[in-house]
This record gives structure tokens, C-alpha cells and sequence, in this order.
């Protein structure tokens, strides 16, 4: 039985790392508001888009970071602090915890990120198999299209169409149920791009140039 203490204790703390806006962060040190270019997106898209490859690669890794920690290490130091055996479920809980953070952050005002990149974190610690599944959806259509939102959305259905058929025999339902919820959020939080897309009007990927970094400073 876990400790409630912990068990809240790492939800908080996995919710806070997910918090940390890290495209805002690497936009300040490069003189940009990310918010007032681009799509105003915080997250790795916007940045490789406005500040170039190399810091929008970043951004992704950093983001993934935020999931995959919660999501593969929280379980491990909690099994050790409890002294019991290790339960992967709670890379589940945990990782949830830390999308919600880069979602809906508190320290900015609970408007943050797609939650992309941090999800992919989370996945690669609870569903590796799936993911990788996702990640092949992602570049073909990514390559093919040029929309980086419309892969986003094709991998957020096929992720728990994998889960479905790779985890429930041997794991039930919890797992494919979560890769279930969070694609629906990714697809959620990708309505603007919809939108866009029946419209015409969605940016294809390496259609913009790199922002000035004099402007927009905070």
C-alpha cells in the first residue's frame, strides 16, 4: 500500500516539473517573447519555428524530460522509499501529473503547452512499444504533409490504438484507458490547428523564417 504522503508528495512534485515553461525560458535567454511570435505557442514547435532548429530541439528534449522523469524514475525512488516492490502504475499517475503541469501551469497562469513532447516523455517511460509506433505515424505523415500538427494528431490516435491491441491481454485496461485520455487531450488542444487545417491556412513545417531576436522582449 503506498504512503499517501509520498504518493502526494511526488504528484505535486511531478505536476511542477511539468510546469517549467521551458520554450518561454530559452525564448527569454535569446531576447524573444515566444508568446508574441509564431503561433504564441510555448512549446518546441513554436520555438524551432521562431528561434531555429537547434533551440527548437531543445525545447523537445527538455519537454520530454518533464514526462519522462515522473513517468520512469518517481516509481523507482518511491519502490525504494517504501522499501517495497516496484509498481509501474504509478509511472502512470505520475506522468499524468506532469502533462497537466506543462497544460496548465500555475506559473503561468494555467495557460501552457500542446503537451506533445512532454507526453511523448511519459509514453517512452509507461508504453515504449506504442510510442515507438506513434513516432513512425509522426514522421511519415510529417514528412509527406509538411504539418507538424496534423502528425501530432495522427500519433495521438495511433498510440492508444497500439496500446490497446499491445497492453490490455497482459496489463487490463488501466494503460491503454490513459494513452486513451491523453490522446484525447493532445487531439483537444489541437483544435486551433484544425481548424486551421480544413481552412487551408496551417503552417507547413520550415514555411516561416526565424524571428528577429531584438524583438518582443519581455
Amino acid at each position: 500500500m503506498a504512503c499517501p504522503s509520498l504518493l502526494v508528495g511526488f504528484t505535486l512534485t511531478a505536476y511542477l516539473l511539468g510546469a517549467i515553461p521551458n520554450g518561454l525560458l530559452i525564448g527569454r535567454i535569446k531576447g524573444v517573447d515566444i508568446r508574441k511570435v509564431g503561433s504564441g505557442n510555448i512549446g518546441a514547435t513554436n520555438v524551432f519555428r521562431s528561434l531555429g532548429r537547434g533551440w527548437g530541439i531543445l525545447t523537445f528534449l527538455l519537454d520530454a524530460l518533464k514526462g519522462l522523469i515522473p513517468a520512469l524514475v518517481f516509481p523507482l525512488l518511491m519502490a525504494r522509499l517504501m522499501g517495497q516492490p516496484l509498481n509501474r502504475d504509478f509511472g502512470i499517475f505520475f506522468g499524468v501529473a506532469a502533462i497537466a503541469g506543462h497544460n496548465w501551469p500555475i506559473y503561468l497562469r494555467f495557460k501552457g503547452g500542446k503537451g506533445v513532447a512532454t507526453s511523448a516523455g511519459v509514453l517512452i517511460g509507461i508504453a515504449p512499444a506504442a510510442v515507438l509506433i506513434g513516432a513512425l505515424c509522426w514522421g511519415i505523415v510529417c514528412a509527406l504533409s509538411r504539418y507538424v500538427s496534423l502528425a501530432s494528431i495522427t500519433a495521438a490516435v495511433a498510440v492508444p490504438i497500439a496500446g490497446w491491441i499491445l497492453y490490455l491481454p497482459h496489463r487490463g485496461p488501466l494503460l491503454p484507458g490513459v494513452l486513451t485520455l491523453l490522446g484525447a487531450v493532445i487531439i483537444v488542444r489541437h483544435r486551433a490547428n484544425i481548424q486551421r487545417l480544413r481552412a487551408g491556412t496551417e503552417n507547413r513545417f520550415g514555411s516561416k523564417k526565424k524571428v528577429e531576436t531584438t524583438s518582443h522582449v519581455n
